[in-house]
């Protein structure tokens, strides 16, 4: 029982972090819901009824989500739960805000910042170290003039197949 209920849990968390819902009008009784759900949404049993439609269907989806997830990719769901379950109110105020900042940006704008991360998750851990060392004893200025001058480098780069960015 302890296993659904951190299971319940989980789901629940991994939809509050930025599942989109899906808007529907009716509510969804609990017989609707397959045995894998019905399993896994054990400690909603009895409360289900008082669910507003979109919290059920994302609790819904959220199992049908896990029961497609392969071990590996629940092992790494429960990680994320736990590592979420350590971070204070604080900053998990901080994590949905900038959640937020970064979903009201440009398209443009939010797919260059995901492709400087991807580019920095490319490099080695060594570098990725030094780079945030570098970067923790910047002056709020200093960090603001490497954000302006990557921004302009990566709107004035031609796109290509590669990842031809400028090395330090």
């Amino acid at each position: 029982m302890r296993t659904k209920t951190i299971f319940a849990l989980i789901i629940s968390a991994l939809l509050t972090l930025g599942s989109s819902a899906f808007a529907q009008e009716q509510p969804m009784a609990w017989s609707d819901l397959s045995a894998g759900q019905q399993e896994l949404l054990q400690p909603y049993a009895a409360s289900w009824a008082t669910l507003g439609p979109q919290r059920q269907e994302r609790l819904a989806a959220g199992a049908q989500r896990w029961l497609r997830m392969q071990p590996g990719e629940r092992s790494a769901a429960r990680d994320r739960f736990d590592s979420w379950n350590e971070l204070s109110n604080q900053q998990r105020d901080q994590i949905r805000n900038s959640y937020r900042e970064f979903n009201d940006l440009p398209a443009a704008e939010r797919s260059r910042i995901r492709d400087n991360y991807k580019h920095f998750r490319t490099l080695s851990p060594d570098r990725r170290q030094q780079l945030r060392d570098t970067y923790r004893r910047m002056t709020p200025e200093q960090r603001q003039r490497t954000r302006d001058r990557m921004r302009d480098r990566t709107r004035t780069r031609p796109k290509t197949g590669t990842t031809d960015r400028v090395r330090h």
